[in-house]
């Protein structure tokens, strides 16, 4: 082991153990800001990190070829960042509303070349000419700066020392500012579209520690669309796209950490 190593290792050892101290010894402990969680309204922040890709249902025609998935989708890592606002109803209930602001950039893969068998029409696609799929007809990377605005109902337990758990759970509101939603051109044009106002739910536990000035919370929380984001391709496009899923919904797992 490399002496750099060693020492981050030992650094983070020792910090690590003076802040479980700090934070849970019984001798000489002070509990830190008693009376926060007593206020009716409080105020705070947080930054977040994002795992953020498509749950995708397949049209079975259009978007599966002998049992493959013609469409995939490629997760990534996004940012954001937001403000707190929470509602004291009793001593274990708290409703928080926590707007934020989200970026993402996912990619979605069309290997949908087979398609072209049904150039001759069908019961959901007119004729068409067929194509010969670039790299640039199948891939899309889709930029989303989303407003999210989630309604949450959390339950904690009493606080051990000075750290408390909780659970929550709720709704979000959510814009797409980059949905595209409205624009006259498609997926033939390399413009891909999705609705621009949407709704999920959320899950999320974590721990709050108090400390002198303010109080820290890390947390997980999962989010998940429940409407269908895709915006369907003009009806003289080839079903090489939009035709091929039938629901399109984004689903992230968010790492929290909140300031109060």
């Amino acid at each position: 082991m490399n002496k750099f190593l060693l020492k981050a290792l030992v650094l983070t050892s020792v910090n690590i153990a003076f802040f479980a101290d700090a934070q849970f010894r019984t001798r000489n402990r002070m509990d830190k800001l008693e009376d926060f969680d007593q206020k009716t309204v409080s105020w705070g922040f947080y930054l977040n990190a994002n795992m953020i890709d498509y749950k995708i249902v397949f049209d079975p025609r259009y978007g599966m070829f002998e049992n493959h998935n013609l469409v995939s989708s490629k997760e990534s890592t996004s940012f954001g960042a937001g403000l707190i606002a929470k509602f004291r109803l009793n001593d274990y209930l708290d409703v928080r509303v926590e707007p934020g602001l989200q970026f993402a950039q996912r990619e979605l893969t069309f290997n949908t070349d087979t398609n072209s068998m049904y150039k001759d029409g069908s019961l959901t696609n007119a004729p068409f000419i067929p194509i010969a799929l670039t790299d640039k007809d199948r891939i899309r990377e889709i930029k989303s700066t989303l407003i999210d605005i989630p309604v949450m109902l959390e339950l904690h337990g009493q606080r051990w020392y000075n750290s408390r758990p909780y659970v929550a759970a709720g709704v979000n509101y959510i814009v797409n500012l980059q949905s595209n939603s409205d624009s006259p051109d498609d997926n033939m044009q390399q413009v891909f579209r999705s609705t621009t106002h949407n709704f999920a739910w959320s899950a999320e536990m974590g721990i709050q520690f108090y400390f002198n000035k303010f109080k820290l919370t890390p947390a997980v929380r999962g989010t998940f669309f429940m409407n269908n984001e895709m915006v369907a391709d003009n009806a003289t496009t080839p079903p090489y796209w939009s035709a091929a899923v039938s629901t399109l919904q984004t689903r992230a797992i968010m790492f929290v950490l909140k300031f109060e």
